[in-house]
């Protein structure tokens, strides 16, 4: 039987080599024809001897615990349907769902003794909802309609039930909605570096911490037609002419802002600085003791390129090396690649000196361990969320634990379903955000419309 199918196989292939050479086209339509006649009929050749086969020996020892596999057919199946990955969306949780996320609930992990704990955090979001239009759609899609006014009553509503959530957490099932975003939710971290600087350059200190440049331009392309509201180009005038920000090569490598004279600080490491730019604000310490907040002030618009990434590609790190103290130990090691590494990011970051902060999109101060970084499309700031999570440093085997978070702060990394919790400032911060890369599964909190609200 299989001798048959070679010699079948044989034929055809010494037909077609012999016969494209003529080239007409009408012929190879014709050519086409016959291959097919010929291959239906070997396989129908095959399909008639499959009937008369041996019987199979049936397996024996170990094979029994394997799962049967039935014979492959020769006849090639039908080529499945390309399944989407599932789309974006919200689900509804029950009141059994409710519970089983409230059982784990843990304001301790947060830091926090007591729900009132969270009451300024809370208005600062109110605050911020306020000046949003109550009527327009904050969230906008066939799984979850819902208004900046309805995050405005949420907000509101949990900052009224605060007395009573310490004696009586069931009345967040009772009086929210929960909508869970799906499919599941990266959680990542950043934090405040405390980083040690100068005011003046010297040999211990020959990094400089850049301010806005003079000669950075911003347009708001919304002005110039609806479809790129919310988008922003940023540049700069040479020659009368637009080009792009220079990027990061161009700026730590050749220089190109040392005349500008917009230093703010000088630090002892490159990498502090590369790392500062990522988490968008730390502190800095100055040799007088004098702590600084140095704070987001501008970018230069080029692309972001995860560093990480490009040492897994590069065969340097494995994912699961992956971390932000891996990288930072891997530069160490290596102080002959940090500037061509570094420089693989084009994105830069400029800073301004504050007396208090981090400051987050909102333009609140931002609560350690509560206020979450989000992409507004998917999450809107001013949500409030319940995330559950396993957090870095967890014993094995432990459940995940449940977090209250605030949006209050957006990045330029943070897409689709994506969330970034601020870890506050110091060494136990510095490591959940450089260790913390997890599934997890994010819950909206939204006010249960009564009858009133509905009518």
């Amino acid at each position: 039987m299989q001798e048959e199918f070679q010699n079948i196989t044989r034929f055809m292939t010494d037909f077609s080599r012999l016969y494209v050479p003529v080239g007409a086209v009408l012929c190879r339509i014709r050519f086409r024809a016959i291959l097919e006649v010929l291959v239906l009929m070997g396989l129908a050749v095959l399909l008639g001897c499959q009937k008369h086969r041996a019987p199979q020996i049936q397996p024996q020892g170990i094979d029994l615990l394997l799962p049967a596999v039935s014979e492959p057919s020769l006849v090639p199946e039908p080529a499945p349907e390309m399944q989407d990955e599932e789309p974006p969306g919200y689900v509804r949780l029950s009141r059994k769902q409710k519970d089983t996320m409230l059982a784990s609930l843990s304001l301790q992990r947060q830091k926090m003794g007591s729900w009132s704990d969270l009451r300024s955090s809370l208005e600062r979001s109110l605050t911020y909802l306020r000046s949003k239009p109550a009527d327009e759609p904050a969230v906008q899609s066939d799984d979850l309609t819902c208004s900046w006014g309805d995050l405005k009553a949420t907000v509101g509503e949990l900052i009224a039930l605060l007395p009573e959530l310490d004696a009586h957490p069931d009345r967040l099932r009772d009086d929210f909605d929960w909508y869970m975003l799906n499919p599941s939710t990266l959680m990542t971290g950043y934090y405040e570096p405390l980083i040690h600087a100068s005011p003046a350059p010297c040999p211990e200190y020959p990094y400089p911490l850049y301010g806005l440049p003079n000669d950075l331009q911003v347009a708001d392309l919304g002005t110039f037609h609806p479809r790129w509201a919310g988008q922003k180009l940023i540049y700069r005038i040479e020659n009368g002419k637009i080009h792009p920000y220079p990027s990061r090569k161009a700026i730590d490598s050749d220089g190109v802002l040392k005349e500008q004279g917009v230093e703010i600080a000088w630090v002892r490491d490159l990498v502090d600085v590369f790392f500062l730019q990522i988490q968008g604000s730390g502190r800095l310490i100055f040799p007088d003791g004098t702590v600084r907040h140095v704070l987001y002030n501008g970018k230069n618009g080029r692309r972001y390129v995860s560093l990480g990434r490009v040492l897994i590609n590069k065969g340097y790190m494995s994912s699961d090396q992956m971390s932000m103290q891996g990288i930072r130990t891997f530069l160490k090691n290596r102080p002959e690649m940090v500037k061509d590494l570094l420089n693989t990011n084009p994105s830069y970051v400029f800073f301004k000196l504050g007396h208090d902060g981090p400051y987050g999109a909102m333009g609140v101060p931002l609560t350690p361990l509560v206020s979450m970084a989000s992409d507004p499309a998917r999450v809107p700031l001013g949500s409030v969320l319940l995330n559950s999570v396993t957090l870095p440093g967890a014993e094995e085997g432990l459940p995940p634990i449940v977090l209250l978070g605030l949006a209050q702060d957006h990045g330029g990394a943070i897409k689709g379903d994506h969330l970034d919790l601020f870890c506050g400032a110091g060494e136990t911060a510095a490591f959940l955000a450089g260790h913390m890369q997890e599934q997890a599964r994010v819950c909206i909190l939204v006010r249960t419309k009564d009858e009133a609200d509905v009518k």
